[in-house]
């Protein structure tokens, strides 16, 4: 493949590769912001120090002409918001940064640094003395501050008789420096750029060793095809893929075949090989086998190959959602676009001035679409699409990739781990362990688990909390209206709403990462504002999150500075990973065992509540039982679990009670006491249940009528309507189990 970094052993030649201009642009205008807050703020310059790392890890991993481009930019920008002085100093430090990155990546050392920078300190010095050359202004003001600055030398040195010979010196000096200005400067300014990249070769190059390991492959990097774009139809014969490193394949003699008009579902549990089926469809070529097709697969190119990832936010761009459609492309090809039409097409209808921060999950995933149809393409591969909105939304985006190649001339390849999105293909393809079968074996769906410790008093509550964003402002957008909700000590609450119901606010503010707009909400009876740590927050995608290089280091970190190997074990045992993932690098892991390890550091954190935000998502059946059934154990371990989640079914296995939110609102009070008392009149007439559990469900929820909190505790209330927490507290809990993480909590971790 060309245009890859020489570490991997290939030549640099060709245009600037995706992954080059991305991380150029990211990191370019990291730069520009440290240069720029460095030279504004007298106590920040500092941070022009710093602002070599991003330059640095460029050249590094990629071309030259990556470096420059990004540097190039970085200038132009830089010279706009703050000037010439601002600006000077950032091409100087991706100068130095060029010289250290660029050493690193050839596997030069010191000799090649000094090489480098002498011949870069001299071309500095030719550019400083011709500037001044040419600008005889600023010259003769150069020179007039230095005069100034040696008659004030003088005066001072005069006053004192030792300090004269001071005086005279610095006189003869000026003199000198005047005449031969050229020698001075030039030469002063090619001996600080080899002292400058001396001593960053140690100190900077010690920061891009030590930054190695960050990832900075694009996986979706082909070699050039000059062939017409021509995606369909595209043939796998035997195709296999080993990735660099692995010792084994990650898909094995796959035959598939897709063609126009197709609606193809690749179906298989995480870890199977669909990710990398849709990469060889999308022009990665396999490292055995063939793959066929009449021209090329045009990744990102008019009338080629489209992908829409399992992160609608990754893929959003503009501020608007009508920008975001035509984002990138060109503006004869973006003049061709009716974007009225596209978003009707896709369900976004009226929403083209809408600003793209504000739409859901759902509605974000069906502006990439809008998107991706923008550029026309043959082959529109969905990679996990649906895998983290919620079930309406789920089926509302299916039914859209179902129907696309019945209006346009195209393909749609849908990878899912959900057999039930795959009722509407045309073609069904499962994928286990990198091959393909017939079938895919069935999971076990998490069952009932019942709870072995009793509830406690009251530990997190919230009062008419409302939250707004943007508030004040012509965009102001109201999330949450008037919440009122209670939650004990020990309790498993479940949250239910949709995308854009709120839900992702709520759990901020009930971890004191965001402060309500009005109300309160308070742990233990203060503010949980102010006890930022003793709720802990396990976001929707884990990966976020996750910020140290290895297992063992992340947990150590969210645990304090007396975390010791033994604290980190203890967590480990906690969430059921074996001790030997410490030493694993984050990067490897995959997507249950990465959501296991930030509870894994939230246990070592010792918080009283634990917010999951979405645990479910992006997992199989599979990684989703097993969370559920880890939550379970934290559970009965004392832990108080507020789960965020549209997977009712599978969540109410493990939780107490449940709350709906609908337009930031919980469900009304009213409602909530007529849905029970229907299914507590529905299970009378049934004869399922003793009239007194009836009772003691309906009193249940009219004592939490006052919150508007529904009492069920999910699907299966109209057969089981009574309240489980009055159960549980009334049933003696027995003692742990010992493969429980109660009883290894209890026991300081010790199994």
């Amino acid at each position: 493949m060309t245009g890859r970094p020489i570490a991997d052993g290939t030549a640099e030649r060709g245009p600037l590769r995706p992954i080059e201009l991305a991380v150029g642009a990211v990191l370019g205008g990291a730069t520009v912001g440290l240069v720029t807050v460095g030279s504004v703020i007298p106590f920040a310059a500092a941070l022009n120090l710093v602002a070599a790392v991003p330059m640095g890890l460029i050249a590094q991993r990629y071309r030259l002409r990556a470096l420059v481009t990004a540097a190039v930019a970085a200038t132009v920008v830089t010279f706009v918001a703050t000037g010439l002085v601002a600006t000077t100093g950032l091409m100087a430090t991706a100068t130095i940064a060029g010289i250290i990155g660029t050493t690193k990546r050839r596997g030069g050392g010191f000799v090649s640094v000094l090489g480098l920078s002498t011949v870069a300190g001299l071309l500095w010095a030719g550019f400083a003395v011709g500037f001044l050359q040419l600008f005889s202004a600023g010259r003769n003001l150069l020179f007039d501050t230095v005069r100034n600055t040696s008659r004030g030398i003088q005066e001072l040195a005069a006053r004192q008789q030792q300090l004269e010979p001071l005086g005279r010196a610095a006189a003869d000096v000026t003199d000198s420096v005047l005449r031969w200005w050229w020698a001075w400067i030039g030469g002063g300014v090619a001996a600080g750029m080899v002292a400058t990249a001396v001593f960053s070769w140690f100190v900077l190059g010690s920061v891009l060793d030590r930054l190695t390991w960050l990832p900075g492959n694009d996986r979706l990097d082909a070699p050039p095809d000059d062939r017409a774009i021509a995606p369909l139809p595209v043939t796998l014969s035997g195709a296999s893929f080993r990735y660099p490193g692995a010792v084994r394949d990650a898909l094995r003699e796959i035959d598939l075949t897709v063609a126009v008009g197709e609606f193809v579902a690749v179906v298989g549990h995480n870890g199977s090989g669909k990710s990398t089926l849709t990469r060889l469809l999308a022009g990665l070529p396999p490292t055995a086998g063939t793959v066929r097709r009449p021209g090329s697969a045009g990744l990102g190119h008019h009338g080629g190959t489209a992908l829409v990832l399992q992160r609608p936010e990754s893929q959003t761009l503009g501020v608007l959602v009508a920008d975001d459609v035509v984002w990138g492309l060109s503006t004869e090809l973006a003049a061709e676009v009716d974007v009225a039409a596209l978003l009707g097409e896709v369900g976004l209808g009226g929403m083209g001035d809408k600003e793209t921060a504000t739409l859901s999950g759902g509605q974000q995933q069906r502006l990439a679409v809008a998107a991706a149809l923008a550029r026309k393409p043959a082959l529109l591969i969905a990679d996990e699409a649906t895998s983290m909105i919620d079930p309406e939304g789920r089926r509302e985006l299916v039914d859209l990739l179902a129907a696309l190649p019945k209006r346009h001339a195209m393909a749609v390849v849908l990878v899912t781990h959900h057999e039930a999105d795959a009722l509407a293909a045309d073609r069904v393809v499962h994928l286990s362990q990198g091959r393909a079968v017939e079938r895919l074996a069935d999971w076990p769906r998490p069952v009932r688990d019942v709870r072995r410790r009793p509830m406690g008093e009251a530990i997190l509550e919230l009062r008419d909390v409302r939250y707004t964003y943007n508030r004040g402002t012509p965009w102001e957008a109201a999330a949450l209206h008037s919440v009122d909700l209670t939650v004990r000590r020990g309790e498993a609450l479940l949250v239910v709403g949709g995308n854009g119901s709120g839900k992702s606010t709520l759990a901020w503010i009930m971890a004191g990462l965001v402060e309500p707009s009005s109300g309160r909400c308070e742990l233990a009876g203060k503010p949980v504002t102010k006890q930022i740590g003793r709720v802990g927050l396990a976001f929707q995608h884990s990966r976020l999150q996750l910020q140290k290089q290895t297992v063992g280091a992340e947990i150590a970190d969210w645990g304090g500075r007396a975390t010791g190997s033994g604290a980190v074990g203890q967590a480990l045992d906690a969430v059921g990973l074996d001790r030997s993932i410490a030493a694993r690098s984050i990067e490897e892991l995959s997507g249950g065992q990465a959501k296991r390890v930030v509870l894994a550091a939230i246990v070592a954190s010792h918080p009283q509540v634990v917010v999951l935000d979405e645990p479910l998502a992006g997992l199989d059946p599979a990684g989703r039982a097993d969370i559920v059934e880890l939550l379970a154990r934290l559970r009965d371990s004392g832990l108080t679990l507020i789960i965020i989640s549209h997977d009712v079914e599978d969540m109410s296995a493990v939780c107490d009670r449940t709350v709906h939110l609908r337009a930031g609102r919980l469900l009304a009070a009213d409602a909530v006491v007529a849905d029970t008392a229907s299914s507590a009149s529905a299970t009378l007439s049934a004869g399922t249940t003793g009239s007194s559990n009836v009772s003691d469900s309906v009193a249940a929820t009219g004592s939490a009528a006052g919150t508007g909190l529904d009492s069920t505790t999910g699907p299966d209330s109209a057969t089981a309507p009574h309240d489980a927490a009055a159960e549980h507290e009334t049933r003696p809990a027995p003692p742990p189990r010992q493969e429980d993480a109660a009883w290894r909590l209890e026991r300081g971790g010790r199994s």
